[in-house]
């Protein structure tokens, strides 16, 4: 099943007096993969709990299948909740129940299948994720990345259309982490869902996603393109993606601007971002993600809209394309440096990037802190290893 567009508009979430985040706006392309990256505490977990109907915004939209979640009736929400399935940063599973019994929840919740029909299709996902063998163990019997991959399970069983992850990669190791992004890239070419992964990690955020956004001051200053943000030249992003304490974020808040202006005049002579490393592809055996190619007839329709960098680097990703080769076509160019787009050409939301909010959220002081966070195609081999 091919996945669905998510359309969200001008949503604003806030507990209380404390502000979370404002006028978000995004549209998550159907069966591609995009990443949310941003500071501790900027509300990324608060944003896919909205964006499922767990939590309720101020004001905005969620737009799935032309369908407002925000405002629809608690019997359509209650619907619409399960064309998604969510990994959870631990897992979430039932410390009593085998990985068998906890994989099965959902289908015997929520559908009317025999306990024959359960079988198979918890097999079967069970083998996509490579636990085959494991349905007797105890959650607490197994590692952490096995405990993953079972909640990866559990989320697959109802053939959902959006797949959300929660941080993943939150206690495994990079090893373990590598390996859970090549199942990631895998499932997404087996099911063709809209996949949204929040994460710390960047090694995941320059190798997976087609799509990145990062919420910084409260508001999502970037979304679009991996291109766009991984040769971004923001402040913010530079700390980000190197992992320094110099910049514009600090410990539990964002800094002064006066602190973060004398930190950057500090390290001015360090290198801006890592190198731009190339998009995972899926696993021998697995065939290619269907994404690839709309994502790519996207992109190339939009290259005029983004910024110089970003165009480049897509033209040399393009370069050798087979299919753009075969075709005689090539990535169009963009303007030249130094010449800016009007205002009328640059993305505004949705598949874009609107890189002048960098500018406008650089100049605000930080505000409140956030308050609490409340059947596809036969798989190709399976990662295998220790405690994976």
């Amino acid at each position: 099943m091919t996945g669905v567009e998510v359309r969200v508009e001008g949503l604003t979430k806030s507990f209380g007096r404390a502000n979370i985040w404002s006028d978000v706006t995004l549209t998550l392309p159907p069966g591609e993969v995009s990443v949310l990256l941003g500071p501790s505490g900027t509300g990324k977990s608060v944003f896919l709990k909205t964006l499922i109907g767990l939590l309720k915004p101020e004001r905005g939209s969620i737009f799935i299948h032309d369908t407002d979640l925000v405002t629809c009736s608690e019997s359509r929400l209650y619907e619409l909740r399960k064309l998604f399935g969510v990994l959870f940063q631990d897992g979430a599973l039932f410390g009593s129940m085998n990985l068998y019994d906890n994989i099965a929840f959902p289908l015997r919740e929520h559908t009317k299948k025999s306990e024959s029909e359960i079988r198979d299709i918890v097999a079967e996902k069970m083998d996509m994720v490579g636990l085959t063998g494991d349905e007797r163990k105890l959650p607490g019997e197994i590692s952490g990345g096995m405990r993953k991959r079972a909640g990866l399970a559990r989320a697959l069983v109802l053939d959902p259309e959006i797949i959300l992850f929660d941080e993943p990669d939150s206690g495994l190791d990079p090893v373990r982490t590598a390996y859970l992004n090549q199942l990631i890239i895998d499932l997404n070419a087996q099911t063709d869902s809209t996949f949204l992964i929040v994460t710390h990690d960047i090694n995941t955020a320059q190798t997976v996603p087609d799509n990145i956004g990062m919420l910084y001051r409260k508001h999502l200053a970037m979304f679009g393109p991996r291109e766009v943000l991984l040769t971004s030249e923001e402040p913010v992003v530079a700390q980000f993606l190197n992992g320094r304490r110099q910049g514009p974020i600090g410990m539990s808040e964002e800094k002064d601007t006066a602190q973060a202006a004398r930190e950057m005049a500090e390290v001015e002579e360090l290198e801006g971002l890592p190198p731009l490393k190339p998009q995972l592809g899926t696993s021998p055996g697995v065939g290619e993600r269907k994404a690839v190619g709309r994502r790519r007839e996207r992109v190339l329709q939009m290259m005029h809209t983004l910024p110089q960098a970003a165009q480049d680097a897509i033209q040399e990703s393009y370069a050798h394309d087979p299919d753009l080769v075969a075709a005689g076509r090539r990535p169009s160019p963009g303007p030249r440096p130094g010449e800016a787009l009007t205002r009328q050409e640059r993305p505004q939301g949705g598949y874009g990037a609107d890189v002048e909010d960098f500018d406008a959220y650089r100049q605000q002081g930080p505000g409140p802190g956030p308050g609490p966070s409340p059947r596809p195609p036969s798989p190709g081999p399976r990662p295998s290893g220790p405690g994976w």
